[in-house]
């Protein structure tokens, strides 16, 4: 499977529901936007549906206010676009079954539930993907599909610091700058537009944070109470899990939300070797080498126990 295949069937059709995975990131809202302005520069009608609000420091991107909240897909439409999902449960939508769906995703373990799948380990982001997508089908990058597109990239890199990174990400880049976008303005939108309850709770994560294994695993914990303590919101916590790698000595990060029903979320962040999708997948998550996630259920002081052991066994690895 291919851009050009993917492009045959969009091009093929003309009514689409884009969706992407339950609590978009930046590579889920970017992919989606960029792939949207480019269909309806086509004169195809596309409706974006989401689970869950885009985090607030995108809200402001082009096409954004354009996302419908629901929970279930409804209405007509010649095809279905899941963009970074492994599967269709991803999206946390209900209804998606009877529609033809395009599943396009660059995470292993993608389950391959298409009627047009493609899959590609080797993009740093879907938006890479998707800018191949938007070549296919012969349309010219625009200021809109371009900052989306840069809004995926950066924000799957952790600012290209990991993922991997290859020529092909700063070609895309260099297109992007061509049409006018400053990566440096876009970059300050994307990483420096949170509040001030962001810095507060930043300072009351990191002076709980535990560090384990020789000072290279560090151990990261907030709940809803230390949120509201500081006046931030859950949006403050985007990127956070990468702040401890700044330290030469920390080889892997875990960032653990405690919610209400008893439920933890955890956030996977390493460098090199250490492959934190590995140790997700032992509690049923996934995502990439070095950034992954899982949900941890049971007793807390257990499942923790167990996760400290497996990031751990990744360091030494």
């Amino acid at each position: 499977m291919s851009a050009a295949v993917i492009a045959a069937a969009l091009r093929a059709r003309q009514t689409f529901i884009l969706t992407s995975h339950a609590r978009p990131d930046g590579d889920a809202v970017g992919s989606q936007l960029s792939l949207a302005f480019a269909l309806r520069s086509l004169g195809k009608q596309v409706r974006l549906i989401n689970r869950d609000p885009v985090p607030a420091p995108y809200r402001d991107f082009p096409g954004v206010d354009g996302i419908t909240l629901a929970s279930r897909v409804e209405g007509p439409a010649d095809a279905v676009v899941t963009l970074e999902c492994s599967d269709l449960t991803r999206p946390g939508l209900e209804g998606l079954e009877p529609y033809f769906v395009i599943n396009v995703d660059h995470h292993l373990g993608n389950a391959m539930y298409g009627d047009e799948n493609w899959f590609d380990a080797s993009a740093v982001a879907c938006a890479e993907m998707v800018a191949d997508i938007i070549d296919a089908l012969e349309v010219p990058w625009t200021q809109d599909i371009a900052s989306h597109l840069y809004l995926g990239i950066a924000t799957d890199t952790g600012g290209f610091r990991h993922g991997p990174i290859s020529a092909r990400t700063f070609e895309i880049c260099r297109r992007i700058a061509l049409t006018g976008i400053e990566p440096a303005v876009m970059a300050r939108r994307i990483f420096d537009s949170f509040g001030i309850g962001r810095v507060k709770l930043m300072g009351a994560i990191l002076s709980r944070m535990e560090l384990l294994h020789g000072g290279r695993l560090a151990i990261l914990e907030f709940d809803d109470a230390l949120l509201a303590a500081c006046g931030a919101t859950a949006d403050d916590t985007e990127g956070l899990v990468n702040f401890p790698l700044g330290a030469r000595e920390v080889a892997a990060v875990a960032l653990l939300k405690r919610m209400a029903d008893g439920v933890v979320r955890v956030s996977l962040r390493s460098k090199d070797h250490v492959d934190v999708r590995h140790v997700a997948g032992i509690w049923s998550g996934g995502g990439h080498k070095n950034a992954a996630g899982a949900t941890l259920t049971g007793d807390f002081a257990t499942q923790k126990a167990a996760l400290v052991k497996a990031l751990e066994r990744a360091i030494d690895g």
